[in-house]
């Protein structure tokens, strides 16, 4: 057992899609829905934590300040957190940390976006010391051209082809169907997978995620909280927000270029295979303790990676699992049992948090048709651009 580790008591959700709306609307309802389902009020939280949103405006920049004015203001302390699609993580850890020092006992931690109609793209202006800017500007390499990057390499490495793309969407759509937060719910076949347009060779449209709006939320207290107003609950066993070692040998865009590693040799284990590992060590588990996982899906390709990043199996091994029915509901290890961002969109500030409400509802037996039988543990994980990562372990 982790010596850090913190209850979930509530978890909740604004179901993903393209609503028009605020993205404090979809925020407060996650929080209202978590807060209810902890069976506590918004004057029992203590602490505030907010994924931001960079697409919009001051309020997104400010999230946890914007949520708490639409809450309604209590005083309480909040901390706003970036790091692309880890954003949700970080905030869950600045919430953990804060528990875990004694300075409070229950906090909320929430993250909503509302999303433009296309590919998510660096905010307007001139900013040449944006490496995000510059990716666009400089190689025209929009999300989908990099994602196709990405599975080009696996199929050359690896001889993973288009077909393993395509069956990673079909897998996913089954329990994405049934999943009440989702935005896409329709099974998708291999045919039709393969026969949607081409939008960065090989990975075609409906093997790449969307952007959506959506927000997720969760309630986390200290265990003493926890075992006075709840007989059983969820926990937060471990929480990895790391950075890569020098020399860093992985191209990840906009990098022309990797550390060398001609004087310095490189670590014995890459940035994204450390993002798993250090929660696993401060967890005190394995992979093989693990009953499912969510990961990163950000194109179907990607999820494959992921198998082997969080130690699933060995480089080059994901594609068996994947035919062997492993990583279904139902296999050894089911992945992405909500769905996925295949299923959901990117809303991201709001991602690690609800893959965190995913597998609680797993483990507490509450996922309905999409239930992993036996849930005991799970694991998350999501990486930002330039440098940054998360993995959060979910036990029961």
């Amino acid at each position: 057992m982790s010596k850090n580790e913190v209850a979930i008591l509530g978890v909740g959700m604004h179901p993903w899609g393209k609503w028009g709306r605020n993205f404090v609307e979809y925020g407060v309802h996650a929080i209202q829905a978590a807060l209810a389902d902890a069976g506590l009020e918004w004057k029992d939280v203590q602490f505030l934590a907010g994924g931001e949103t960079i697409r919009n405006g001051y309020p997104g920049y400010v999230s946890a300040s914007s949520f708490a004015q639409a809450m309604g203001y209590t005083g309480i302390p909040i901390a706003s957190n970036y790091a692309a699609c880890a954003s949700g993580a970080q905030a869950m850890e600045a919430a953990r940390t804060r528990i875990l020092a004694g300075m409070c006992d229950v906090a909320v931690v929430a993250g909503a976006d509302t999303t433009p109609k296309g590919f998510l793209a660096p905010n307007k202006g001139e900013r040449v010391l944006d490496p995000d800017w510059l990716r666009f500007r400089l190689l025209g390499a929009t999300n989908p051209t990099y994602f196709g990057l990405y599975a080009r390499r696996r199929m050359d490495l690896y001889g993973a082809t288009e077909r393993d793309f395509a069956q990673v969407k079909v897998k996913n759509s089954r329990p994405g169907a049934t999943n009440p937060n989702a935005r896409y719910k329709k099974v998708y076949t291999e045919e039709e997978v393969l026969a949607s347009p081409m939008v960065a060779d090989p990975l075609r449209l409906l093997e790449i995620c969307a952007t959506s709006d959506g927000g997720a939320a969760v309630v986390l207290t200290s265990l003493d909280f926890a075992r006075r107003h709840a007989s059983d609950f969820a926990r937060i066993s471990a929480i990895s927000t790391i950075t890569p070692r020098f020399p860093d040998t992985w191209i990840d865009m906009p990098k022309f270029a990797t550390d060398s590693a001609a004087g310095i040799a490189a670590p014995d284990r890459g940035f994204k295979d450390s993002i798993a590992y250090a929660a696993y060590e401060e967890a005190g588990i394995d992979p093989k303790d693990l009953s499912m996982a969510e990961v990163y899906d950000l194109s179907s390709a990607l999820e494959l990676d992921w198998y082997e990043n969080i130690g699933l199996c060995k480089p080059g091994e994901a594609e068996r699992l994947l035919r062997d029915g492993d990583t279904a509901i139902g296999g050894r290890i089911p992945v992405n049992p909500s769905g996925g961002l295949g299923c959901f969109g990117e809303a991201v500030p709001a991602q690690a948090i609800a893959q965190v409400c995913e597998l609680v509802w797993q483990v507490r037996g509450q996922a309905g048709e999409r239930q992993v039988q036996g849930a005991k543990a799970g694991i998350t994980a999501n990486q930002g651009l330039f440098g940054h990562g998360s993995s959060v372990i979910v036990t029961r």
